[in-house]
């Protein structure tokens, strides 16, 4: 990881746009986000947000160590205000604008616990672990002697973008689909091994997503295996489980499968 702040800059160039992002420093005392690049700022995320300036992509590294009210800044720029101030001025944020965050599973010091709310706002959540032992011994010769990030190139311009989330809003959802999402919802709400399951604004995500991917598949109409498909990434990280699950070694993934597979899908 030593070189990877030196690098990060170069994200959001597979949007065809500036990227910008941003290591928050481990801190017990929680000193705000931007300190050591905007001095004393009075709204730290939003105005490092604003610094972004055309970014499309704001990839906030280890989100764990960003304080709560910060994060919910943050998240407030992003849905609802459509601009932020940079030293009172008025930037707006550029259209789409994405924000992505990485969280390392065993590093905790210096570092807040994100609430169930602010998990909510994320749209999904993928965990990499570890590559197939061929593309490791392909990521590390790659990585010692032509690093694919000095190679990255645009895969997408705005436009395009543009056109695949109109494309995504367009896709037909029979009401069976929209019904089928719901009773996955519902699942997760009386399962005895939650405390809480899915709320209204992970169906929408869990909606859109499956939009997406029907999308991705060619289609205009979305399927039920559209749903099945991204239920996993779209709705673990928000669930709590029950104390019970957790010791038993239950994850919110074994809770979706569940769901699923009680669920019955439309014909």
């Amino acid at each position: 990881m030593g070189e990877f702040p030196r690098r990060l800059p170069a994200r959001g160039g597979e949007l065809g746009q500036p990227g910008v992002a941003h290591r928050p420093a481990a801190d017990n005392a929680g000193r705000d986000l931007a300190r050591r690049e905007i001095a004393e700022a009075p709204q730290q995320v939003v105005e490092l947000v604003g610094r972004a300036g055309a970014a499309a992509e704001l990839l906030l590294d280890l989100v764990q160590r960003v304080a709560v009210d910060q994060l919910a800044e943050l998240f407030l720029a992003e849905e609802l205000l459509e601009q932020v101030s940079v030293e009172g001025e008025p930037r707006r944020l550029p259209d789409p604008f994405v924000v992505v965050a990485t969280q390392n599973p065993i590093e905790y010091e210096g570092t807040y616990a994100l609430p169930e709310a602010q998990l909510d706002r994320f749209t999904a959540r993928l965990s990499l672990g570890y590559p197939p032992a061929a593309e490791e011994a392909r990521m590390l010769a790659e990585q010692t002697t032509s690093p694919p990030l000095e190679r990255l190139h645009a895969v997408a311009d705005r436009d395009d973008v543009l056109g695949a989330i109109a494309a995504a809003r367009a896709v037909y959802v029979e009401e069976s689909v929209g019904l089928y999402v719901v009773e996955v919802l519902r699942h997760t709400r009386e399962s005895s091994s939650l405390a809480l399951g899915a709320s209204p604004r992970a169906g929408i995500a869990l909606l859109r997503m499956a939009k997406a991917r029907a999308v991705a598949s060619g289609r205009d109409y979305a399927l039920p295996e559209d749903v099945q498909a991204v239920a996993g990434a779209v709705l673990a990280h928000r669930l709590i489980l029950a104390p019970e699950a957790r010791a038993a070694g239950v994850t919110g993934e074994d809770t979706i499968l569940e769901a699923l597979r009680e669920t019955p899908v439309p014909a």
